[in-house]
């Protein structure tokens, strides 16, 4: 066969080394200037000199990323106590009739002593004595005129670190040192080793001078942080007295179960701390929360707090045996959040949210579920050589599922209990609505040549056609948790979403599942709106109602309290129970269409994502609560930073709905 060469063809350019000749098809250079190349007597040494100084140079943007991020977090700390010092006194002043109530006594004498403490703490900010000109009126002859007169003042910390102007120069020696000795320390191991114990002492003595100015800067805003303390210390202790005063005139708290009385006075305290901050009303808010609260109490005889209360102090031993003290502080936590109901179309109590089947059986429908799914791996594995095809392509969701959302779906099935046997047409109907195979084979005509002979003895070339076979092999994972809402009606969803929000109450079957670190090891808590936001009527009402259903479970398909939420059904209900605005049931798409985009976002107003999963169009949406943070239907539903990467990622807009 002939070796075909490309013509060899030349470009010339100029270097530092000077001008040269570069072969474009072999990559050869020849130098045709008069200048000398220059020649690189760089050594691996001195290449590796340079990498430490670019890591150390990493380091230090690191050490000045974290000095910012300490300087702020000092100017947050005087900011707050600066706040603290400015509020009305919370020293409250009580009535005769109240300080000769024997059950408040106790509450009287805990709020006089926070207010001391309080009281201590602003009076020990530094002082300063400034000079200030002040007017004054001559009273014979009647004129004004100004004079220097010395006002106290508090005195502000100095939170910035005086320059030091050694710094730079001594970190360019520093560096051209290190460059110096790496340039020889491959020769030595000796010197090599001391440069690395040299390196080490260095950040240490580093680490050390930073500790020592972060705990001086401490230490100077040490009057301010104890002025916060002591202020939460008095309005906690002021929250209870409104509590121990609305038992006193309400006894039905006082007869109620201790989970929901935890709650209410929970509440209580949320709602008085929110009027402090804003500077008004606090004890008019306390009276307010303290009668919602009783109301609450005269109206829930029915609600599950009431009837898990009844079932705790019945069942006491039973309750270590089903699930342990851990659950029971799980549970706890699940009805703080709300009074009222929660999933209230399926069975009430913690028996209702436990799984009571048998271990045996809990555990072996898991392993048959798995079973299955090995099985369809292994027919993806090998369907290559398991099949006859000319050609293979593959589109393959991974094959995966979370032991509790199989088990809660089993549990609602079969109203709580059941035996793997039972169970066997549940899995496998399971497993063919979550996994859907598709397998399409198409032809193509296709010619080879093929060399033939005639009768003659002569040989000649045909195109034959040919079938060619090609396999496209899809499989989607439909997921496990979207299949709830398509096979059950609202009871049994509504069984489903409890279970989910307990886990059985047996986090302990599969502590590997991700569902365990978001409802047992680290679930949602309130986020702290600042009180000005909700002086906004309209808002405070829409996020009261929000926060009923902080730690619901996500449900797909669901949208109200009895079946938990998605995201859409989420934000669906809480416009429309408060009234703000009746939007019916629309999914994310739809609350979009009827809403104004805006580039001002409000507290109040919806936040919408795209392609947080596989659908076309808006995807996911939530309520904006202002600084950048949002509470929707996560999983569960949640405050969420909607500045995160993953979340400016998937961002749409901002919009407004047709509020009334």
């Amino acid at each position: 066969m002939q070796e075909w060469k490309a013509s060899e063809k030349e470009a010339q350019k100029m270097t530092r080394d000077g001008a040269i000749s570069v072969n474009l098809v072999t990559g050869e250079a020849t130098h045709i200037s008069d200048c000398p190349p220059e020649q690189d007597y760089s050594s691996a040494d001195e290449t590796a000199g340079v990498l430490n100084r670019a890591a150390d140079e990493a380091a230090g943007h690191v050490k000045r990323r974290q000095a910012k991020q300490a300087r702020r977090k000092r100017r947050d700390t005087f900011r707050e106590g600066e706040a603290v010092r400015d509020r009305p006194s919370s020293r409250l002043q009580f009535t005769e009739e109240e300080r000769a109530a024997p059950e408040l006594k106790r509450a009287i004498r805990k709020s006089d002593k926070a207010a001391d403490k309080l009281d201590a703490a602003k009076a020990a900010i530094p002082k300063e004595k400034v000079v200030t000109r002040e007017k004054v009126i001559d009273p014979e002859t009647g004129k004004k005129h100004s004079k220097l007169v010395f006002q106290e003042t508090d005195k502000p910390p100095s939170l910035k670190e005086p320059p030091n102007p050694l710094a730079r120069p001594v970190q360019e020696l520093k560096s051209t040192i290190h460059g110096e000795v790496s340039k020889v320390e491959g020769e030595n191991s000796g010197v090599q080793a001391g440069h690395l114990g040299e390196r080490q002492i260095e950040k240490a003595v580093g680490y050390g001078g930073r500790r020592i100015h972060q705990a001086r800067a401490d230490r100077k805003l040490k009057p301010w942080r104890d002025v916060k303390r002591a202020e939460q210390a008095a309005v906690k202790a002021n929250a209870d007295f409104y509590w121990q005063k609305s038992v006193m005139e309400n006894p039905q708290l006082a007869s109620s179960n201790p989970i929901s009385r935890l709650w209410q006075k929970k509440r209580l305290q949320k709602q008085y701390a929110a009027a402090h901050r804003a500077g008004t009303g606090a004890a008019q808010a306390a009276g307010k929360a303290a009668g919602t609260t009783a109301s609450a109490a005269k109206k829930g005889g029915g609600t599950v707090a009431q009837k898990l209360g009844g079932f705790v102090t019945k069942n006491k031993h039973t309750l270590l045996i089903v699930g342990g003290i851990g659950l029971m502080l799980m549970l706890i936590m699940g009805l703080m959040q709300s009074c009222t109901s929660m999933f209230g179309g399926g069975t009430s109590g913690l028996v209702g949210s436990s799984y009571l089947s048998e271990d045996a059986d809990l555990t072996g429908a898991e392993a048959a579920y798995c079973e299955m799914e090995a099985e369809l791996q292994e027919y993806l594995d090998t369907y290559e050589s398991t099949h006859d095809y000319d050609e293979y392509h593959f589109d393959l969701d991974e094959i995966e599922h979370d032991p509790y959302v199989l088990l809660s779906i089993l549990s609602a099935l079969h109203e709580g209990v059941f035996t793997l046997d039972e169970v066997q047409g549940d899995l496998e109907m399971l497993f063919e609505k979550q996994y859907i195979l598709t397998e399409t084979v198409t032809t193509e005509t296709r010619y080879r040549t093929e060399t033939r002979t005639d009768s003659e003895g002569n040989e000649y070339e045909v195109e034959v056609p040919y079938t060619w076979y090609i396999c496209t092999v899809t499989l989607e994972n439909f997921d496990l948790s979207h299949v709830p809402v398509y096979i059950m009606g609202e009871d049994q969803l509504s069984m489903y979403a409890l279970y989910m929000s307990t886990l059985g109450n047996r986090p302990d079957l599969f502590p590997s599942s991700g569902y365990v670190g978001k409802y047992i090891e680290n679930p949602p808590t309130a986020w702290d709106i600042p009180a000005e936001y909700l002086t906004d009527e309209r808002f405070a009402t829409l996020i009261t109602e929000a926060e009923k259903y902080l730690g619901y479970p996500y449900v797909w398909g669901g949208s109200s309290p009895e079946t938990s939420f998605d995201c859409s059904g989420f934000v669906s209900y809480v416009l429309t129970s408060t009234g703000l605005c009746n939007t019916g049931r629309l999914g994310a798409q739809g609350l979009y269409n009827i809403s104004t985009p805006v580039s001002d976002p409000q507290p109040g107003d919806l936040v919408f994502f795209v392609g947080t999963y596989d659908t076309s169009g808006i995807s996911h949406c939530g309520i904006y609560v202002g600084d950048g943070m949002m509470i929707h239907a996560g999983d569960p539903i949640s405050y969420t930073s909607i500045e995160t990467s993953y979340w400016q990622s998937h961002f749409y807009a901002f919009a407004r709905p047709p509020y009334n």
